[in-house]
C-alpha cells in the first residue's frame, strides 16, 4: 500500500513538474492561436481539418507524467465555426508500463456537429484505442476520422515511454457572452 502510494505521489509530482516546465501563457486565446499556427506551420495541409470539422479543441501545453501510474492535464479553448466556445480542461490518468515526462499540443477536430455537441456536454472521452498522428509534413494525408475525431498531436520538449491503459477525459466550460 505505502509503494502504491509512493507511485501516486511520485505520478502526481511529475505531472506537476513538467507542467509547471512549460512556457507560461500570456492568456489562453494567444496560446492557442501559436498552437493553431505552429500546427499549420508544421503540417500546412491541417488546414483541410480546420475547414472540413464541425469545430475542434486546441490544448496549447498538455503535460504528461508517470512511473506506473502516471497522468496528464491540460487547458485548451474548444472552437466552433471558427470563433472560440468555449474553454475545455483535459485529464488522464493511467496505469501500466511507463516512465517520463513530456509537453505536448493536441488538436481534435470533430467530424459532426453531434461529436461537437457530445463533447461540450462532458460525454465525449479519447480511449486508449484512439491514437493522436503526431504533426509532420503530410500526415493530414493518412489521417482520417475515427468515431467521428480525428487527434493531431505535436510533441514540445520532454521523454516518455509507455504502454498503459488510460483514457483522456474532458470539462467544457462555456465562454460567458
Amino acid at each position: 500500500m505505502k509503494q502504491k502510494l509512493g507511485n501516486v505521489a511520485l505520478a502526481a509530482f511529475l505531472v506537476i513538474a513538467v507542467t509547471l516546465t512549460a512556457r507560461a501563457a500570456d492568456d489562453l486565446k494567444t496560446e492557442a492561436e501559436r498552437a493553431i499556427n505552429r500546427f499549420k506551420e508544421v503540417d500546412p495541409g491541417l488546414q483541410t481539418f480546420f475547414d472540413k470539422s464541425a469545430g475542434y479543441a486546441v490544448f496549447p501545453s498538455v503535460g504528461k507524467g508517470g512511473l506506473i501510474i502516471g497522468g496528464e492535464r491540460g487547458k485548451g479553448l474548444v472552437y466552433e465555426k471558427g470563433k472560440p466556445a468555449g474553454e475545455a480542461i483535459l485529464t488522464e490518468a493511467s496505469i501500466g508500463a511507463q516512465v517520463g515526462g513530456e509537453v505536448f499540443s493536441e488538436i481534435i477536430f470533430f467530424e459532426t456537429p453531434d461529436m461537437l455537441q457530445e463533447f461540450k456536454r462532458g460525454k465525449f472521452m479519447v480511449d486508449a484505442q484512439l491514437n493522436g498522428v503526431v504533426a509532420a509534413e503530410g500526415a493530414e494525408q493518412h489521417a482520417r476520422f475515427e468515431h467521428g475525431v480525428a487527434v493531431f498531436v505535436l510533441p514540445k520538449k520532454g521523454l516518455m515511454g509507455q504502454a498503459s491503459v488510460g483514457g483522456q477525459k474532458f470539462q467544457f466550460i462555456p465562454l460567458s457572452q
